[in-house]
């Protein structure tokens, strides 16, 4: 096993291809794919499964290539201390589950800390890959959420990989919700009263246990559940919605002004308009569909005066073929029935369109 095998290796799995691999590393492709193959015969593992759609790293290739990182990152060092005698910065990262005060302590962390000597990565993700960035060393550290529903799972998990536990806080359990919603104004809420509403969820992947939720009460049978992969995401579907999630509650007040502003009034009522007009054109994930609504006053349209403010909806529809693609900018006064604003909007799509 040679540092260039390691490095091989790397590049291959973070190209996902030998063949775009190959080119960063200015070899040929066959020479390429011969040391990645006397590699795996030495060391007894098959690190790349081939297929005709390319390749990917198998489980046991992932915790090679971790430990390959680490190899990799140790001998840099070495090499800029002992023989180029350069400066090599620190490098520090962080994975954690999606959690806003984890995300705000990184930040106040890198301030004090500064960039000039440390190189900083922060990754907000799954369970399961929290817990594979901290054992293959991609990162320092993982921050995620135990209970006594998964506390032994999880830490017969860290022992068997050798990681160790160390608690930062203890939760309390807190419905989180927009200001807007019908139960915001209640001090304490009953999981029988959020029946009728959406409980949002981080999706795991292909880990999607109950084990590796970040949400408590996971094994609870709700009604109603959606399950995002992001945070803005998220913060949409509880404003769109009425959603809302189980969390410790412990949020920023950044966090808090963006959800602020993602449900006051104007917001509300643009985002019901734009919904509104996809829901009738019929658009989906397979066709050429945009919609955007907003409030203009006289002024931003070119008057000088400033009277009473409008609706302006511009949206856009294609053709199946992707031939065709019709454009429609309705303006309304604030007083009109937003049914009509769409049923107009749809009805001059489909004419130029002529798909009526």
């Amino acid at each position: 096993m040679t540092l260039n095998q390691l490095k091989y290796a790397i590049i291959v799995a973070e190209s996902e291809s030998f063949n775009e691999a190959a080119k960063k590393l200015f070899i040929s492709q066959p020479s390429l794919s011969t040391s990645i193959h006397s590699l795996e015969e030495e060391i007894g593992v098959q690190i790349f499964r081939r297929s005709q759609n390319g390749i990917a790293v198998t489980p046991e290739g992932k915790e090679f290539i971790g430990y390959a990182r680490q190899v990799m990152e140790q001998y840099e060092l070495l090499d800029a201390r002992y023989i180029t005698k350069s400066e090599v910065k620190k490098r520090f990262s962080v994975s954690m589950q999606h959690y806003s005060f984890a995300v705000n302590a990184f930040v106040h962390m890198v301030k004090q800390y500064g960039m000039d000597e440390y190189e900083f990565a922060v990754h907000e993700t799954k369970t399961h890959e929290v817990i594979e960035d901290v054992k293959n060393g991609k990162s320092e550290i993982g921050i995620l959420y135990i209970n006594s529903f998964n506390k032994n799972v999880l830490e017969k998990i860290f022992n068997d990989n050798y990681l160790e536990f160390h608690k930062l806080l203890e939760c309390e359990i807190y419905v989180y919700m927009y200001k807007g919603h019908p139960l915001a104004g209640k001090k304490l809420i009953k999981l029988e009263e959020l029946k009728d509403y959406p409980c949002l969820s981080f999706d795991q992947g292909d880990y999607n246990s109950f084990y590796y939720a970040e949400e408590v009460l996971s094994t609870y049978e709700y009604k109603q559940l959606i399950k995002a992969n992001d945070r803005a995401t998220m913060l949409n579907l509880m404003v769109g919605l009425n959603g809302y999630t189980l969390c410790s509650g412990i949020i920023c007040e950044e966090l808090m002004a963006k959800l602020d502003a993602l449900s006051d009034e104007k917001t509300n009522l643009c985002a019901g308009i734009e919904r509104e007009f996809l829901k009738r054109i019929g658009g989906n994930c397979h066709l050429p569909v945009a919609a955007y609504c907003d409030i203009v006053s006289e002024k931003d349209r070119g008057n000088d005066s400033n009277k009473n403010n409008r609706l302006k909806l511009l949206a856009m529809f294609g053709s199946e073929d992707g031939k065709q693609l019709a454009r429609t900018e309705q303006v309304w006064d604030m007083t009109s029935d937003r049914n009509d604003i769409v049923e107009r909007a749809v009805r001059d799509i489909r004419y130029k369109l002529e798909i009526d």
